[in-house]
């Protein structure tokens, strides 16, 4: 029973990270404009880092040279991942930011199979074109017109999300890493990138931070502390409490929370064919995220069964 009740409060846990990720587009939609884009990331990036390096000064642990080096690589990337995404969200509604961005559930094992030469299952395939004829249906609420320029900008984070992923995998598979520092230092990456850019475009950090009123400061304060620090601390605490599996099934509610709350708080308006649109992402990313993990269990037991079997005829050989 206390396994039970711990395991319960994992799971809660986890899924409020991904009612926090999916509120996210809603904060950032009332905080940014077209010229406020770089100031807020950089302010956001700043105070993260800050944070989360106060984090790693507590737990009195180095950075070791092999994160650093990592980290800024990784950092370059996930900046251009906030990048267009907030631009994405100051062109685009609330909804459809928060589902098109699941799409990275989709193109993370596409680019994974291209790069490392495994073969993903034709259904796969299948799970991906209902998901983005669901974006279609979603972008152009049925009706046959280009998607906007915040949809089109977004579609680029979910693709470059998936750059983000794959490459972590490559830069970090063999070398042992703390996945609180080298978030600390991916954060540190963009906090100055952002900052360096503020300097030359849009507002600067002290004109938008004096754009602040009371209730936009506390969103800010919001999308810092809880979307982006709590989420990460409480990522990291969950992934050894429980499997990586159930991690990303949990997080992967994002998008439900999203359209929750881009519906019923934003106000965002959704005809009949948008809807549509949503059931379809939401189906075909679920059916994917399933497809990959059970494909990628039976590649595993695959290489245990054939070590297993090598390991037999070994002994055999060595018995004659």
């Amino acid at each position: 029973m206390p396994a039970l009740f711990s395991r319960f409060h994992v799971d809660l846990l986890l899924l409020l990270v991904a009612a926090t990720w999916g509120s996210t587009y809603l904060v950032a939609k009332e905080l940014v404009t077209p010229h406020s884009v770089v100031a807020l990331l950089a302010l956001r990036m700043l105070l993260a880092a800050s944070l989360m390096a106060a984090i790693v000064a507590a737990r009195r642990n180095r950075i070791t040279a092999a994160e650093l080096r990592a980290g800024v690589i990784l950092g370059m990337v996930l900046a251009a991942v906030f990048a267009f995404e907030t631009f994405g969200i100051a062109n685009t509604s609330a909804t459809n930011a928060g589902l098109i961005i699941s799409l990275t559930i989709v193109f993370t094992p596409i680019l994974d199979s291209a790069v490392s030469g495994r073969r993903l299952p034709g259904r796969f395939f299948l799970a991906a074109m209902i998901a983005i004829s669901g974006v279609a249906l979603l972008a152009s609420d049925g009706v046959f017109q280009a998607p906007s320029l915040g949809d089109l900008l977004i579609l680029g984070a979910a693709i470059i999300r998936a750059i983000h992923v794959t490459s972590m995998f490559s830069l970090t598979g063999n070398t042992p890493m703390n996945s609180l520092h080298l978030t600390t230092v991916q954060l540190a990456t963009c906090a100055t990138l952002f900052s360096a850019a503020s300097l030359f475009y849009g507002d600067s950090i002290p004109h938008f931070l004096a754009n602040l009123d009371p209730g936009r400061a506390v969103l800010f304060i919001y999308l810092v502390l809880a979307c982006t620090v709590f989420a990460f601390l409480v990522q990291t605490w969950a992934v050894r409490r429980t499997s990586p599996s159930r991690v990303s099934l949990l997080l992967g509610t994002e998008p439900i929370w999203a359209a929750i709350v881009g519906i019923t708080i934003a106000r965002d308006t959704v005809a009949l064919a948008g809807y549509i649109g949503i059931a379809l992402i939401l189906a075909g990313t679920a059916w994917g995220r399933s497809l990959e993990h059970g494909h990628r269990h039976n590649e595993r037991a695959g290489d245990m069964s054939s070590l297993r079997a090598g390991g037999r005829s070994r002994a055999s050989s060595s018995q004659v």
